[in-house]
């Protein structure tokens, strides 16, 4: 049975105000999102994934066009649309238990002091993080306070939800374990989620779409790649399959020969330099 139309953004495109004059991001951008899909956008930086991210988060007002979620235009931040950024943005000074009790509260819609307890206790639960309830975020690792920021996220039981670059700066393992746990999440709760992502595998693992966007500026959507794997999904199975190898094939073709971007050499020296100050190689 087919899915009913639930988020759509028509013709959108953004202009940022520059000292030479408007800086066109994104233009001519059309999407419709069923209700239930997992999406991921790819492309290279500065394609404009974040932008159409903050659009429908409310974040970012669009110069031309819009996004219409269950028949109601998008023009500003609400619960129905939560975000999960790369950076937990956990409060330091709350406990895990209280950063998700806060969201909770904010979004209560009358519910008692008992609800709200069972409220933050199941979504805990769903990202196995109730042994670390009273725990401050300066006692986690990296992986839980991305759960944590995750289990925040679902407790204000959204709609959509927006998830930008959520695993980029874990190491593989915790990356991997995250994954399947989002896989889970979202098998059982049926979310509506759009995901930015730079790694291929990630998208074609998570994916029922993978919305490849051109190089900016004017960026837009270049293709749309329907992943038919069936759920769920298990990654070990998956490294021999065929068709998963096949996707895989087509988002490398399209970032790397269709959108082919070669950066300037001293913008690439630059960043070289950078990450050998730092210690650390992030991830492109």
């Amino acid at each position: 049975m087919s899915k009913p139309k639930h988020l759509e953004l028509s013709q959108v495109g953004i202009d940022f105000p520059t000292p030479k004059g408007p800086f066109t991001a994104l233009q001519n951008v059309n999407l419709v999102i069923k209700k239930g899909e997992f999406i991921s956008l790819i492309g290279h930086s500065g394609c404009g994934k974040s932008t159409v991210l903050n659009i429908v988060a409310g974040l970012y007002q669009a110069s031309h066009g819009g996004v219409i979620l269950d028949n109601k235009e998008v023009n500003e931040p609400g619960p129905e649309r939560a975000v999960v950024f790369q950076n937990h943005s956990l409060l330091p000074w709350l406990s895990v238990y209280k950063n998700v009790e806060l969201a909770v509260k904010q979004t209560r819609k009358g519910r008692s002091k008992t609800e709200i307890k069972e409220w933050v206790q199941h979504n805990l639960d769903l990202v196995q993080m109730t042994h670390a309830a009273d725990k401050l975020p300066s006692e986690i690792s990296g992986g839980m306070k991305q759960r944590v920021g995750i289990a925040r996220a679902l407790s204000m039981e959204p709609k959509v939800l927006l998830m930008d670059e959520p695993f980029g700066a874990l190491d593989a393992l915790t990356r991997a374990h995250l994954q399947d746990s989002v896989m889970d999440i979202h098998a059982k709760l049926g979310n509506t989620v759009i995901m930015i992502t730079h790694d291929v595998d990630e998208a074609v693992l998570l994916s029922d779409r993978i919305v490849m966007m051109t190089n900016g500026p004017a960026a837009t959507v270049g293709e749309i790649l329907d992943v038919e794997l069936a759920r769920p999904r298990d990654r070990i199975a998956l490294a021999d399959n065929p068709k998963y190898n096949s996707y895989r094939h087509d988002v490398l073709r399209f970032l790397y020969e269709k959108q082919k971007k070669i950066e300037p050499v001293h913008q690439a020296s630059t960043k070289t330099s950078k990450r050998i100050s730092t210690g650390r190689s992030n991830a492109a």
